[in-house]
């Protein structure tokens, strides 16, 4: 499966993206917008909703060439701007604080491949335990796991995450696979404990790696795939191991902002039963990562 939809993304990954955040639909606010009515009267006023995001994780969201927001996100962004009437202006900030940033109302939400789990819900430090905010809700629309990859051709003898004490890991900072590397590193025998690299975002983890200073890398699995098949030509790394923690991505919105919430899962599900969205996860070569309907609050 990691080959087929990483050679899938190769072929459409690097495709038509000249998507913009909905900008280039500049017709959204003045066309028929069925699921208008549903969003809270301040937004619809606006005809923007804006959201946080980090804008460096290919190809659910990152800059092309000529510096547009393209990918995944923005692409069903778009198309749930036309349900709703408005445009999803997407501004860029690093992933551990776009909670905060929707906490503080920089934000309306924040839609950044972000996984859907009980302790985001909550507002729980994953690590700690410890409450650190009144938490959010989510609108679910994309399932995907967690993979490791490696320098191409030197996997270390890497296949698991047991696989990784003794050596070294980088990813980016307040992700499942920081997690999960936290987790493991707990397992790991005295002396052979994983030395884990955050970074503010997965370039630069891939930036780490791909010059020799660790041994494995890990991100979500549809980023892993499209670092794969486009670093250096595909030349940089591979997949090593099966992907794990397969897990709902959901929009996360305040918990006091149930209108909006619910406005977003209506319009997620009026293109999802149009075949917009089926048409994007297409494009992007995910489609093995699509949901039948939007829930909410489903992560565990």
């Amino acid at each position: 499966g990691a080959i087929a939809v990483a050679g899938a993304l190769l072929l459409t990954g690097c495709g038509d993206q000249t998507q913009d955040n909905g900008s280039s639909n500049t017709d959204t606010a003045t066309s028929a917008a069925p699921l208008a009515d549903k969003l809270p009267k301040a937004i619809r006023d606006k005809g923007v909703i804006k959201v946080g995001s980090d804008i460096a994780y290919a190809p659910v969201e990152f800059k092309d060439d000529s510096g547009k927001t393209v990918g995944i996100d923005p692409d069903l962004a778009a198309a749930m701007g036309k349900q709703l009437g408005v445009t999803f202006e997407f501004e860029n900030g690093t992933f551990d604080t776009l909670i905060t940033g929707l906490r503080s109302k920089r934000y309306d939400i924040a839609m950044s491949a972000m996984t859907d789990t009980k302790d985001r819900q909550e507002g729980i430090d994953s690590e700690t335990g410890k409450k650190v905010g009144e938490g959010v809700d989510f609108v679910d629309y994309f399932t995907a796991g967690v993979s490791i990859y490696t320098k191409k051709g030197d996997d270390q003898g890497i296949k698991t995450w047991s696989d990784l004490c003794g050596k070294k890991i980088v990813l980016q900072r307040g992700t499942v696979s920081e997690d999960l590397a936290k987790a493991e590193n707990k397992k790991c025998p005295a002396g052979k404990k994983i030395a884990i690299e955050a970074f503010d975002n997965d370039q630069q983890a891939q930036t780490r790696l791909r010059a020799g200073g660790a041994d494995a890398g890990s991100s979500d699995f549809p980023v892993a795939a499209y670092a794969v098949k486009t670093s250096g030509g595909g030349k940089d790394f591979q997949l090593v191991g099966e992907q794990v923690e397969a897990a709902p991505y959901g929009i996360a919105v305040a918990k006091n902002n149930t209108q909006l919430r619910d406005a977003l899962k209506a319009a997620l599900d009026a293109i999802i039963e149009n075949g917009e969205y089926e048409k994007i996860l297409d494009k992007w070569g995910v489609a093995e990562g699509a949901v039948k309907e939007a829930t909410i609050n489903g992560g565990k």
